[in-house]
């Protein structure tokens, strides 16, 4: 009886924690703490230049198109997640958040 409680105690339990390095999900082609959606909206830039703006887009998308809009001109509807539009006020600075799209 001895015997066999002293094979049951040296027995790994499937749940039981162990001293070697825990075991990691794998993940492909992800970067470790990447887990944020991508940036769709740039809020913090009304009131900017439009080449101010421009540059801290590309910080956040380097390969976005930018399209600047003067005030009362017209745009297509198509969608484009590349392209990221910057609307004008008559001052010249970015009027309402730009998007993607």
């Amino acid at each position: 009886m001895a015997d066999n409680q002293e094979t049951e105690s040296s027995e790994k339990q499937p749940n039981e924690l162990t001293d070697s390095a825990p075991i990691l999900p794998r993940t492909f082609g992800v970067l470790p703490g990447s887990n944020a959606a991508p940036k769709m909206e740039w809020p913090e830039l009304v009131g900017l230049t439009p080449d101010e703006a421009e540059t801290k887009i590309k910080e956040d998308m380097p390969r976005a198109q930018i399209q600047v809009v003067q005030p009362n001109n017209f745009v297509t509807m198509d969608f484009n997640r590349t392209r990221v539009r910057l609307y004008l006020d008559p001052s010249g600075k970015v009027e309402r958040p730009p998007r993607i799209g």
